[in-house]
């Protein structure tokens, strides 16, 4: 047994005191590469959320006040701004859950390794963040007034491009866009839950008796309804923080909470509306947070049946 001189115990410098700084060396070296993470969501998130804060309760001379907030609370135009946002929000994502949810479905019960699932994943994954300019655009060209299609209409079957293409630039129009990448979403998020489900429950109901039907009512839909809620609500948090796609596509006799915030910042017309776009934002961030709350909490459930 090796014997640690008494001025070495004095001073702690034995094999235990070595091993316990060892380890604490090993917990900070492991801990070292988060930190470009967490600078990243210092500064990309928690910042910008503390300034919208602290300025939806300030004048434009930083003095506290509550007449920021009151005016964003008592505001018809604002309700129907987050009326609109909601009700844009809530249709695209359970559009892109019913399509998406259909098309993770088929892609599930082909092969684990085949090339239509890789073909589709890789596919999802790429038009899941294909979104903003380039997808206004893109729409724009096919189904604008001068777009492809609404040409080819006109001089086939008489299409009224400047009438009949107004839906385009309007609430419908944004919804349709939208459901282009929630869609590929829904697949991405929804599939590891229809790969969670057995062979063996299937079979299991199979040989006692039960129908199809009778699987997807008592095994398979409750198991996958956790997963598909928080689907919905991850898509509902999605598109309600989408900016980039309606400002290039919406007209402004439509606003969502997003245009109006860059009006309240950016617009010469009304000027000293900046912390009145902060309050708007405030509120986009209690809805959010509130969505991803419950997203959280469903989750936590659906994870049960993933482990």
């Amino acid at each position: 047994m090796a014997v640690v001189p008494a001025s070495e115990r004095e001073l702690g410098g034995g094999p235990a005191s070595g091993g316990a700084a060892s380890a604490r060396t090993r917990t900070r070296n492991a801990y070292l590469p988060t930190i470009p993470f967490f600078a990243y969501v210092a500064l990309f998130l928690i910042l910008p959320t503390v300034i919208v804060t602290v300025g939806a309760f300030q004048t434009e001379d930083g003095l506290p006040t509550l007449d920021v907030i009151a005016t964003v609370l008592t505001g018809s135009t604002f309700h129907q701004a987050f009326l609109r946002s909601i009700q844009l929000s809530l249709v695209s994502a359970l559009l892109g859950a019913v399509f998406g949810g259909l098309l993770a479905w088929a892609v599930s019960s082909g092969g684990p390794g085949g090339r239509l699932r890789q073909i589709s994943v890789a596919g999802s994954s790429v038009l899941a963040q294909f979104g903003g300019v380039m997808l206004a655009f893109g729409f724009l060209a096919t189904f604008g007034i001068e777009g492809l299609v609404s040409i080819l209409l006109t001089e086939t079957v008489g299409y009224d491009r400047v009438r009949d293409s107004a839906w385009v630039y309007g609430m419908t129009g944004l919804t349709v866009v939208y459901s282009y990448f929630q869609v590929p979403l829904m697949v991405i998020v929804f599939l590891p839950a229809l790969d969670g489900l057995r062979k063996e429950w299937r079979e299991a109901s199979t040989s006692l008796g039960g129908s199809a039907w009778s699987y997807w009512r008592h095994v398979g839909g409750p198991i996958l309804a956790p997963s598909f809620l928080g689907a919905v609500l991850l898509l509902f948090a999605n598109s309600f923080s989408a900016y980039a796609t309606a400002a290039a596509l919406v007209s402004q006799g439509s606003p969502i909470v997003p245009l109006l915030i860059r009006e309240a910042l950016t617009s010469e017309v009304i000027l000293g509306q900046a912390n009145v776009g902060k309050a708007l934002a405030l509120g986009m961030v209690i809805v959010v947070a509130i969505v991803m709350t419950l997203y959280a909490l469903v989750q936590r459930r659906a994870s049960r049946w993933l482990r």
